[in-house]
């Protein structure tokens, strides 16, 4: 109970000590990791489900050879990739955005040692210190939290570029 009280408290200073925006962009890397859980979730069971309905229906066609069956072929396959890559531009487009984040709490700290320095002069290094690490904390979050979103997103699009492939290929029309 110590030690999660103590995580608490160290978290919590944290998070004041990195400003406003640091707050802001907590939330943005929650939301980027809960859609990359999501696509994981969906590998995993409705991905699956839906491949094997596809299946069954393309393999219960007697005929499948025809510009008509070709088309039905065509859009089964649409289908499923749009399923597979759903939230992967959002994933990407936060990946992009949470380090624009951290430079936004950048301007934020350095706008507030301006402040210290118009009000106080450059004698008081203390004050200083606190819009300085406002200024740097938020950037590293942005960074550490984009670069894992990078990450993710990397796989996740490798993954719905081999499953659309082994969709595609096992779609045959042989008869």
């Amino acid at each position: 109970m110590l030690a999660l009280v103590t995580a608490y408290e160290l978290v919590r200073d944290f998070m004041e000590r990195g400003g406003p925006v640091l707050l802001v962009i907590f939330i943005a890397i929650l939301v980027l990791w809960a859609m990359v859980l999501e696509r994981m979730i969906y590998f995993k069971t409705g991905h699956n489900r839906q491949v094997n309905e596809v299946m069954g229906t393309w393999e219960g066609r007697t005929e499948r050879t025809s510009w008509y069956a070709h088309k039905i072929r065509e859009g089964m396959i649409s289908q499923i990739n749009m399923d597979l890559r759903g939230n992967l531009s959002h994933i990407k487009t936060l990946v992009a955005v949470i380090p624009l984040m951290g430079l936004l709490g950048t301007v934020w700290g350095m706008i507030e040692v301006f402040d210290v320095l118009s009000v106080m002069g450059s004698a008081n290094v203390k004050a200083m210190s606190a819009g300085i690490s406002k200024a740097t904390i938020p950037t590293m979050a942005g960074m550490v939290g984009a670069l894992s979103g990078v990450f993710a997103a990397s796989y996740i699009e490798a993954r719905v570029n081999k499953e659309a492939e082994l969709v595609e290929d096992h779609l045959t029309m042989d008869h």
